[in-house]
């Protein structure tokens, strides 16, 4: 009997199954997928507010709610003096990199030098509370500074309308801020990887080189310049100022070049002085700063400013003011400010996360990548209500905030208190500041954006993925920034597809005195047994784009059609053993721990 009643369960067990199979039940709608997504990443864990009668559990989840929102709720109560003063100190030197940096950056995108410094007050502040970086440092960089000079300008020109021109840039760091909250609300953090790493090289080279032939017109002293931004365009226009065949009567003057240069030169030897003793990390973080006044005293002393040098002249200081009114978002112009948001939204996230990953893994915690795009989408909504451009991650200066000794995020609410009381005090100071000296102090940010140890490494691993990095970085030299990113996600795209119809196909042997088994083109010394094939199919997924392909490879090797296989085989093959294992290791070699020095 019990027999009986065994067999019985077996037989109503197998029907079952027989009938989840048949019958599956429909998956989620989207409309579930989507509140899922949104549920994991505003609710802590995912969990939904438990309507109890008990107030207590209420006010339990509503207080982990916030903290998942507001990191800073969490972390701030343990906060203790020790730890102000090291942030205290990182703020302070951060705010004398910030001010000249972020004047230096406005100029470069074409917008009064106050923005800039609004730039560096609102957004670090929404950052440092939503943030979950500790060392991170953000404001204005000169990579979204150059996007927003080269796109912009195509829509509305900023020598002729510039108010139009400002209020196009507040409607696209708004575009920009949206789209970065939506890539985080609804963890579509992948669509960032399509800008691959090796792209991403390229187009930083690319653009430094770029920045720099536009820091020419400052640090000459050219009074026109061309609004392209290929490399031909910009010399051919520095080579007729200079030759005074654009307007005869105004000639360049020789003080600005020399103004410039001597301040770059002290920049970057202070910075040489600062990398071979990490003691004086200060040094090259204030040597901006003391250019600036150094630069200023000297113009405002010699009135060198009757002699020809270029000053910036009036600079608005105070709170930032509203933008709201400022937004075009029913104008004739929205498209275009979409498109060029959602280019400066992927810029900027994936500079800004890889900068916070890297040092992350050197302090050894984890950074979430959708609460970055979210804090980060945020605080770039609000700028574009405050008067600010787009604000991301900058690593020249969260390595000198790294560096200075920063322990939380509050190292940028003292930077933004900083940038808001100069704002205040000190603006009117700044009416003799020459202009080659933002131009030198942009140019010293530029050596950190070429990395070529990285582009040689990527040449060794992987040369499609070299292509994409050259891809990126020609037709940002020769062409525009939108070709130059276009040709790296085609190049990237084409190597995913290539990949997918063409997989790898190994024959594995066994390594001597080991387990393991490896390719026998890169291990010679791997054994294999007489008459037996062991395949392995490096592809994450079989389909019908390359199953011919595998079948037909595998059919070779069977036939002994293959010279090189039949030494290997050593005879007659009799048995096919396939390894369907995703091969990761040589993924992994790949992946290294190395981002750009950006600015």
């Amino acid at each position: 009997m019990r027999e009986q009643g065994v067999f019985h369960l077996e037989e109503h067990g197998q029907t079952e199954r027989s009938q989840w199979v048949l019958d599956s039940p429909n998956p989620p709608p989207l409309w579930k997928k989507l509140f899922s997504s949104v549920k994991e990443t505003i609710l802590p864990h995912g969990n939904m507010f438990c309507f109890s009668s008990k107030r207590k559990t209420i006010n339990g989840h509503a207080l982990s709610c916030l903290q998942n929102l507001f990191p800073i709720i969490s972390w701030l109560r343990d906060y203790k003096v020790s730890k102000f003063k090291d942030d205290l100190l990182a703020g302070l030197t951060l705010a004398s990199l910030c001010i000249p940096q972020s004047i230096g950056y406005a100029t470069l995108a074409k917008v009064a030098p106050e923005y800039g410094l609004y730039t560096s007050v609102v957004p670090p502040l929404i950052y440092a509370m939503m943030g979950s970086s500790r060392e991170i440092a953000i404001g204005p960089v000169a990579v979204v500074s150059m996007l927003l000079a080269s796109l912009v300008p195509k829509v509305e020109d900023p020598v002729t309308n510039p108010n139009a021109y400002r209020n196009l840039v507040f409607t696209v760091t708004f575009f920009t801020g949206i789209f970065q909250t939506a890539f985080g609300v609804f963890r579509l953090g992948f669509l960032v990887d399509f800008l691959s790493h090796a792209a991403l090289v390229g187009f930083m080279a690319g653009a430094a080189i770029i920045i720099g032939l536009q820091q020419l017109k400052g640090l000459l002293g050219l009074s026109h310049f061309t609004s392209k931004t290929d490399v031909v365009s910009v010399l051919a226009s520095v080579y007729k100022s200079l030759h005074n065949q654009i307007a005869p009567g105004q000639k360049w003057n020789p003080l600005n070049f020399v103004l410039g240069c001597s301040f770059l030169i002290f920049i970057l030897i202070t910075r040489f002085i600062g990398r071979r003793n990490r003691k004086l990390f200060w040094l090259p973080a204030i040597s901006p700063l003391l250019s600036v006044i150094l630069s200023t005293l000297i113009v405002y002393l010699s009135r060198a400013d009757k002699h020809g040098v270029n000053i910036i002249k009036h600079v608005k200081g105070g709170l930032n003011p509203s933008s709201l009114h400022q937004l075009q978002l029913h104008g004739p112009h929205v498209g275009q400010a979409a498109k060029i948001g959602l280019i400066c939204s992927v810029i900027a996230l994936t500079e800004a996360i890889a900068v916070g990953r890297s040092f992350a893994s050197i302090k050894g915690y984890h950074l979430d990548g959708n609460k970055e795009m979210l804090s980060m989408g945020i605080m770039n909504i609000a700028g574009s209500l405050t008067s600010c451009y787009v604000a991301t991650g900058s690593f020249s200066r969260t390595a000198v905030n790294f560096s200075a000794g920063c322990q939380t995020a509050v190292s940028n609410i003292v930077m933004a208190v900083t940038v808001f009381l100069s704002l205040e005090l000190f603006t009117r100071l700044l009416y003799y500041t020459p202009v080659a000296i933002l131009a030198s102090i942009v140019l010293s940010a530029l050596p950190g954006l070429i990395d070529l140890s990285e582009a040689c490494y990527i040449w060794k691993v992987d040369k499609l993925d070299f292509l994409a990095c050259i891809g990126a970085f020609l037709g940002v030299l020769f062409a525009t920034v939108e070709i130059g990113l276009l040709v790296a996600v085609i190049i990237s795209f084409a190597k995913i597809l290539i990949q997918s119809i063409r997989p790898g196909i190994e024959v594995l042997g066994r390594v001597p005195r080991t387990e393991a088994f490896c390719d026998v083109t890169q291990y010679p010394m791997a054994i294999s047994t007489p008459g037996i094939i062991v395949i392995r199919i490096s592809s994450g997924s079989l389909c019908f784009a390359n199953a011919n392909f595998v079948r037909e490879r595998i059919l070779k090797w069977v036939s002994q059609d293959e010279d090189d296989l039949k030494e290997t085989t050593k005879g007659r093959v009799q048995a096919v053993i396939l390894d369907m294992t995703s091969e990761y290791l040589l993924h992994f070699s790949y992946i290294k721990v190395s981002v750009p020095k950006h600015s």
